[in-house]
Formats: structure tokens, C-alpha cells, sequence
């Protein structure tokens, strides 16, 4: 390996080591994919269609890692817990986004390192995110009690 190669390899941002905008395209619509069969998630995405969610998701995370900054000139910061605070994010919500965000994943097929370094930050944006115990109705809104 010459030295440019090795400082080619170091410039890479991670969206570069994931694989790039394919890579985000088939991350967020298989995630998608699950989201739309989950009777519990899918309440909370109010449009019909998913694929406007879709592109949001993948924009967010080609611009969190180092790609296209499309999301922040489009949509601003991020304010994700802002942005969520109107669905109630239990444990059990969290789980299964992070069921599908795993099946999704697996799909990919990083390296072990890039998976991890990938998972460690879903897991923790995940986590973060709940903001309530009180189970949702079959709506997505909390159970009245």
C-alpha cells in the first residue's frame, strides 16, 4: 500500500464506508418495509405513504455520516426528540424500530467494525427517543386511563 493509499483510506467518511447513497437507499426502505407491517409503528408515521419518511430517514443518515447535507438544508436541524415528542415512543416502540433498523442491517452486510459503529449509534438515538411508558392504542396515541 503507498502512503496515498493509506491516506485515501483515512479520508473516507463513514457514509463513503458504508457503501454511500446505495447503501442508505436499501438501509432505510427495508427499515421502512418492516415499519409498514408493524401494527405498532405504523400508526405513527401519519402519511399513507412511506416514502417521504423514507427519504427523510435516509437524508438524515447520509448527512449524519458525512454525506450530502441535504437534510439540514431541506428540513433544518435535526431536533429529533423535538420531532418525536408528538408519538409516544415507549420501550416496546423503541424495540421494534430497533428490530427492523436490525433486520435492515443485516441486509447490508458491513464489516463487523462498520456494524458496530453503525448499531452503537442507532441503539443509543433509539434509547434516547423514548418518551413515555403509557402504551399507545391501536391510533399510536396513548392509551387513555
Amino acid at each position: 500500500m503507498t502512503t496515498s493509499d493509506a491516506t485515501d483510506q483515512t479520508d473516507r467518511t463513514p457514509y463513503e464506508e458504508f457503501g454511500g447513497h446505495d447503501a442508505f437507499v436499501k438501509l432505510t426502505r427495508r427499515f421502512y418495509e418492516g415499519v409498514a407491517a408493524d401494527p405498532l409503528l405504523r400508526p405513527m408515521y401519519p402519511e399513507e405513504d412511506l416514502g417521504p419518511a423514507e427519504d427523510r430517514l435516509r437524508m438524515f443518515f447520509e448527512q449524519y455520516w458525512g454525506g450530502p447535507s441535504t437534510y439540514g438544508e431541506q428540513r433544518g436541524h435535526p431536533r429529533l426528540r423535538m420531532r418525536h415528542a408528538p408519538f409516544p415512543v415507549t420501550i416496546e416502540a423503541r424495540d421494534r424500530w430497533l428490530h427492523h433498523m436490525r433486520v435492515a442491517m443485516d441486509e447490508l452486510a458491513l464489516s463487523p467494525e462498520l456494524d458496530e459503529q453503525m448499531w452503537t449509534y442507532l441503539e443509543r438515538a433509539a434509547h434516547f427517543m423514548v418518551n413515555t411508558e403509557t402504551p399507545a392504542g391501536s391510533d399510536g396515541f396513548p392509551l387513555a386511563h
